[in-house]
């Protein structure tokens, strides 16, 4: 018998609607294969210089009190800054086949215009949950003295620190086994990892110690008060500031005021370790005991590592939990709202002890300390070709 034929007549419009029709299915067909058949996106996708930008030269001033700095440098001996490695966990910080469905990078909480925080109270991990607390800005982490690190110091180098995000079930939910079959199989990673490290071969540690480069690559000194400090003494008004800043600065640094330098130290404002800065803890969504989960000393109930304040005044919220808004609230807190308990910081006890301590600020002391945080903002760190992503 001979074939089967059938004759459709159509109109225009409805040969429309079907080519309309094919076309987004095709779309859709080809989005569905590019994720879901190899994690390999191609040399293409990558925009990286003939020549690696220079990150081992990155230095600190002198006006800024280096020598004090320098002390805090946690560095390992075996994984000093080198540019290729540091052009390396570029890449990796940017790539989304770390997370298990392809959907997250490092970046995704840690975006370069929000001084490598987010604006979410709740970072956003895998499959849209919400993890405890809020992202960490990054810039200067490796002038953190001591072995504490993320919010609760549960880590105890950048090197360690790095890994566990990729297999916490609620950020990006993939096993570090996974990570390192992906990246081996991916053709741009090739000679990445060659120049980097003098073989392809992709293992775990060279991944942490990638990306521990990149992070420790991240240097914010070109603030406001930055310059101001290289013409002035400290205690002295700065002629970039206005007069409110100024009047703020000098309230940051007085003891018997705001005295905020006394848990946030050197000219990097970088708290060393975790304290109890007095907040309410009910208010927090999930009643978070921060260092005491890793110690399991009562002592350190409430006790949390707070980021750099380089850059604060471009990422709110405020505090681990993201409870503050503005700056203002956040100075207000310090200035009223402190509660105490036993594991409450030092710095924010009363003279007995047995009180918290009250700075008693008024609105435009208030207003003046929020207005000198604003001048610790590096535009060109949140612009830098050098720490943005790779990938076109």
């Amino acid at each position: 018998m001979g074939g089967l034929f059938f004759s459709v007549t159509v109109d225009s419009s409805t040969l429309f609607t079907i080519n309309r029709i094919a076309f987004i299915l095709l779309v859709i067909g080809l989005l569905s294969c590019g994720k879901d058949v190899s994690p390999d996106m191609g040399n293409a996708m990558l925009n990286l210089p003939e020549e690696p930008y220079d990150y081992s030269s990155l230095e600190i001033p002198g006006y800024l009190g280096r020598d004090l700095i320098l002390l805090q440098d946690n560095t390992p001996a075996d994984n000093e800054l080198d540019n290729n490695v540091v052009t390396l966990g570029r890449v990796l910080f940017y790539d989304k086949l770390l997370s298990v469905d392809q959907s997250l990078s490092c970046a995704s909480c840690h975006q370069q215009q929000f001084g490598f925080s987010d604006t979410a109270r709740f970072s956003v991990g895998f499959d849209g949950q919400e993890t405890r607390r809020h992202s960490m800005a990054l810039a200067n982490i490796r002038y953190r003295p001591g072995a504490t690190f993320f919010w609760d110091g549960r880590a105890t180098s950048i090197e360690h620190q790095v890994l566990q995000p990729i297999e916490d079930p609620v950020e990006m939910n993939l096993s570090l086994d996974s990570v390192v079959a992906r990246i081996q199989s991916t053709s741009y990673y090739t000679d990445l990892f060659e120049k980097a490290f003098g073989s392809d071969e992709v293992t775990r540690t060279k991944i942490a110690r990638s990306l521990a480069q990149f992070t420790r690559a991240l240097i914010s000194v070109g603030s406001r008060y930055d310059r101001g400090l290289s013409m002035h003494r400290r205690n002295e008004d700065f002629s970039n500031f206005t007069a409110e800043e100024n009047f703020g600065k000098a309230l940051f640094f007085n003891p018997d005021k705001g005295f905020c330098s006394g848990c946030h130290y050197t000219d990097l404002f970088i708290m060393d370790i975790p304290r109890n800065n007095g907040l309410e803890w009910e208010v927090s969504n999930d009643l978070d005991a921060g260092f005491e989960e890793v110690t399991g000393s009562s002592l350190d109930f409430r006790k949390f590592i707070a980021p750099s304040l380089r850059n604060i005044a471009v990422r709110p919220p405020y505090m681990h939990d993201g409870r503050f808004s503005t700056l203002e609230q956040v100075v207000r807190h310090y200035s009223d709202e402190i509660h105490w308990s036993v594991s409450l910081d030092n710095h924010l006890k009363s003279s007995d002890a047995s009180k918290a301590k009250r700075f008693d600020l008024d609105d435009n002391e208030i207003s003046a300390i929020a207005a000198f945080l604003g001048t610790l903002t590096d535009d060109e760190f949140l612009h830098d070709e050098k720490f943005s992503s790779p990938f076109q």
